[in-house]
């Protein structure tokens, strides 16, 4: 990739830190000017950095947990646990939330609020927030805004890059909380470009990585993080590439559709559950057994 690219970002009121790093890691590599920043001004609940601090269990935990399980049923037990493992040291810190002003990556960035029209859980961007991103991206990385569609996914010359941190020819939807369930040994990420699909775009970027050492959930999701921080810098400049052709997974090829609502069942939830607390102890015992010592060999005597 030689020529300068412009690229637009669409987020929440934040980024996560392995989404920085990822900004960061095309930055360097490329000469990339991050010019616009889209930020979902419907998400006014969002926690940043007051999020990350997170020590001990407080009142307000029984009182959101109280609200969530009447949105996620039996997942929000998954959710209890992740909560509970924080407050015992296990953070996560690619998880770590900063928000958008704080992120020096996007310094020179132009940052525009924007409220979607949201429709069955779809997201369109107003048109004069569009025109913006066709005037002043080369491509826009989506990283907020939960699933779009209408003219921004043209607008851009090289359209809207998005993640989905699974093999789409295997598992879409859901990913990391099936592949975990299934017991996996490795997992993809898939860089897209999107279409008015889900998770059905054109595959610009896609790898796979080792789960070993995976004991929890969470450090899947944390492994796969890696994998697109590496990812973003190639699939950028792929798609700059005008030698470049993308991969069109036929529908027919496309892994099956996990919703969310089953990870909300006790069968699936209770799974994961079971599966991250035999990890965590698991990797206590591991991390409390002694190394393996090499026994002296025997002093020859000499005659």
């Amino acid at each position: 990739m030689s020529a300068s690219v412009t690229v637009g970002i669409l987020a929440e009121p934040f980024c996560y830190r392995w989404q920085v790093r990822a900004i960061e890691r095309l930055k360097r590599e490329f000469d990339v000017t991050v010019s616009l920043v889209v930020s979902n001004a419907s998400n006014t609940d969002a926690e940043a950095e007051s999020w990350n601090e997170k020590a001990r269990i407080e009142l307000d935990d029984f009182v959101q947990f109280a609200d969530v399980i009447q949105r996620e049923r039996a997942w929000t037990f998954v959710l209890a646990e992740r909560t509970l493992g924080r407050t015992l040291g296990d953070e996560h810190r690619l998880w770590h939330r900063h928000s958008l002003e704080n992120v020096d990556c996007l310094a020179d960035a132009e940052f525009v609020p924007c409220e979607p029209r949201t429709e069955n859980g779809w997201n369109e961007l107003p048109d004069d927030v569009v025109s913006r991103l066709a005037a002043d991206c080369d491509v826009v990385i989506r990283f907020g805004f939960g699933l779009i569609r209408g003219d921004v996914l043209t607008a851009p010359e090289h359209g809207v890059l998005s993640f989905h941190p699974a093999d789409i020819r295997r598992y879409r939807g859901m990913g990391p909380p099936v592949i975990y369930r299934d017991g996996r040994d490795r997992a993809g990420a898939t860089l897209q470009r999107l279409d008015e699909s889900i998770d059905g775009g054109e595959i610009v970027a896609y790898d796979d990585v080792s789960l070993r050492g995976c004991h929890t959930l969470w450090d899947v999701f944390d492994r796969l993080a890696e994998l697109q921080i590496r990812l973003l810098p190639v699939g950028v400049s792929n798609v700059c590439d005008p030698e470049f052709e993308p991969e069109t997974v036929p529908d027919d090829q496309l892994g099956e559709f996990y919703a969310r609502d089953q990870r909300r069942t006790l069968g699936f939830s209770g799974r994961v559950l079971v599966k991250n607390v035999i990890g965590r102890v698991r990797r206590r015992l591991e991390h409390a057994r002694p190394p393996t010592e090499t026994p002296d060999r025997p002093t020859q005597s000499s005659n």
